[in-house]
């Protein structure tokens, strides 16, 4: 990608599948207004964020610090706006602190298997590790936001 595209160009790829594809599967998460197509406006707009705060991060401090100040910037960027988007901004820190936590786990996890590899294995495998565990703090955030909403209706 790197080759193909240089450095801004693979990471402006990537937040486009992450869009995407994450927009598809996440949207089946969620009820109710938000439902597709708007849901894809705000993942797009809340993933975007996400990517924003993480490749300014990254370019600006480079190496691992970049990526652990990425990964923050990026997850509270993201808690943001699925907290506004959703009516449940008191619930930002929260949501921030697991989009973060399962940020950090999936990237550092799958880049310490992409490094003890080394070849495109590592590479999938790194894919694999990190959309898990981010999907899987993304899916949470999600529904914490539809039940936060749901106690501000009932």
């Amino acid at each position: 990608m790197y080759r193909t595209f240089s450095v801004v160009g693979a990471y402006l790829v990537w937040t486009a599948l992450f869009i995407l594809l994450g927009g598809a599967v996440f949207g089946s998460l969620v009820a109710g207004r938000w439902r597709f197509p708007k849901f894809y406006l705000l993942f797009g707009l809340a993933f975007f964020a996400y990517a924003v705060g993480w490749i300014i991060a990254y370019f600006v401090l480079r190496d691992t610090l970049g990526e652990v100040v990425g990964s923050l910037a990026g997850s509270i960027l993201m808690a943001i706006v699925f907290a506004a988007g959703f009516g449940a901004l008191r619930s930002t820190v929260k949501l921030s602190a697991v989009l973060f936590v399962s940020n950090f786990l999936g990237y550092f996890l799958g880049a310490a298997i992409l490094d003890s590899l080394r070849s495109s294995t590592g590479m999938l495998l790194f894919g694999v590790v990190y959309g898990l565990l981010f999907g899987a703090g993304i899916g949470a955030v999600l529904q914490m936001v539809q039940r936060e909403q749901q106690h501000e209706v009932g």
